[in-house]
């Protein structure tokens, strides 16, 4: 079965998103923002934000651990919004192309239930995404099936009828594991080649 819509991830998909944006400006050397960021501010740590652990709960949780951090700890959330940097300009344009032909889009995300009204300021092409779910809001994250089913019935589409775009490996093979057409997004060059091989566009 051919898809006939198309499911975003969001987080370098749609945006670019790294902390080290942020943390590159906090620690003067790249080894310090490194360890903190592979020892501290953990994508694990992250995880449980974008799960729904409320964000304050999961920062005084962390700084109760590592005290001599508790500032750089802080700004993951007060200084959030400079871990972005900007949009991806090949998905709005593509974004705006399918929304031209009336193909319908949705999202998935793994993001902080807060976080995602921030996104269409930066992002305005997301104002097409018919349905949206967002992990944190949802207390399941990919690549758990469950939050692809989810999607799936948020869509009103099949696995097989959508075309699943996503950054992260282990959240492509998950998708396709379920049936989903998968385009593991590492190139934004590829991005309208698949679309249209897809006859999506």
């Amino acid at each position: 079965m051919s898809p006939v819509g198309v499911l975003w991830d969001v987080g370098n998909v749609i945006v670019r998103w790294d902390p080290r944006t942020l943390y590159a400006k906090i620690f003067e050397e790249p080894a310090a923002c490194d360890r903190f960021l592979s020892s501290v501010c953990t994508l694990a740590w992250h995880g449980l934000t974008d799960r729904g652990v409320p964000a304050e709960q999961n920062t005084l949780d962390l700084i109760a651990r590592h005290p001599e951090h508790e500032a750089e700890i802080r700004a993951w959330w007060d200084r959030w919004d400079e871990m972005f940097g900007g949009v991806i300009e090949e998905t709005q344009a593509a974004m705006e192309a399918l929304a031209a032909r009336g193909v319908p889009q949705f999202g998935l995300t793994n993001m902080a239930g807060p976080v995602w009204p921030t996104i269409e300021p930066m992002a305005p092409a997301v104002r097409h995404l018919k349905a949206v779910v967002v992990s944190g809001d949802e207390g399941m994250i990919k690549p758990e099936p469950a939050i692809y089913h989810l999607a799936c019935e948020r869509a009103g589409l099949l696995p097989e009828q959508l075309l699943f775009v996503d950054d992260s490996l282990a959240n492509i093979q998950g998708a396709a594991e379920l049936g989903f057409h998968v385009l593991h997004f590492t190139d934004p060059a590829a991005l309208l080649p698949t679309l249209k091989s897809h006859q999506l566009l």
